[in-house]
């Protein structure tokens, strides 16, 4: 699998040690990171945030000291962050039953120490992936909402009596305005909507 161009991996974990290894690791298959010695740290950069801007994993340790990485996976679900940026935890032995209750909950995956080089490079490409995936879906239904949101309460109305297959006379009719007013209508709306048909207004707007 190649690397997920302008990608992010955080690394959270207080060992310094093991920052430095995963960071060096992830070099090596041409993943930039980014190290965080805390929970607490790594909140501090997603503040505010509702979806990574670009696709991003989180490598994540299960114990630290002050907030442990559950903790910190369970705000992230709490904000709907964890399917964006998937988690995968590192774990000793001890941890493994809190690990895969946590996949259970959303989490990616997990990895235990001493863990394979390949085999948790390849889990964060899989995990990058899913994350370029959702956020670019994200990105687009943002866009789409953008585009609502510029079109005007009439426009809004024709465009709903379009999505259910009426004919500009019955539209006029219904909303008590002439033909050629729906037609300018219909008209701004395809623009505004970035359309050319009917049917792709309405295959756009059942993907919302």
């Amino acid at each position: 699998m190649q690397p997920v161009i302008d990608a992010a991996v955080y690394i959270v974990d207080d060992d310094a040690s093991v920052r430095e290894a995963l960071a060096w690791l992830l070099r090596s298959r041409r993943l930039g990171s980014q190290a965080f010695d805390s929970a607490e740290a790594f909140l501090e950069i997603i503040e505010g945030a509702h979806l990574p801007p670009r696709p991003a994993c989180l490598l994540l340790d299960v114990r630290m000291p002050g907030m442990s990485g559950l903790a910190l996976f369970e705000r992230l679900v709490e904000r709907g962050l964890h399917q964006a940026l998937p988690v995968i935890f590192l774990t000793g032995h001890a941890d493994v039953p809190t690990a895969v209750s946590a996949v259970k909950r959303g989490a990616f995956d997990f990895c235990e120490k001493p863990f394979s080089d390949n085999a948790l490079v390849d889990r964060v490409e899989q995990a990058l992936a899913q994350s370029a995936t959702i956020v670019q879906a994200q990105q687009v239904r943002a866009r789409l909402r953008q585009r609502l949101g510029e079109l005007t309460d009439r426009e809004r109305a024709v465009m709903q009596l379009v999505i259910e297959g009426l004919p500009n006379k019955r539209i006029a009719d219904q909303l008590d305005i002439s033909v050629r007013t729906v037609e300018v209508h219909r008209a701004r709306v395809f623009d505004k909507m970035e359309v050319k048909s009917a049917v792709e207004l309405a295959n756009l707007l059942r993907e919302f």
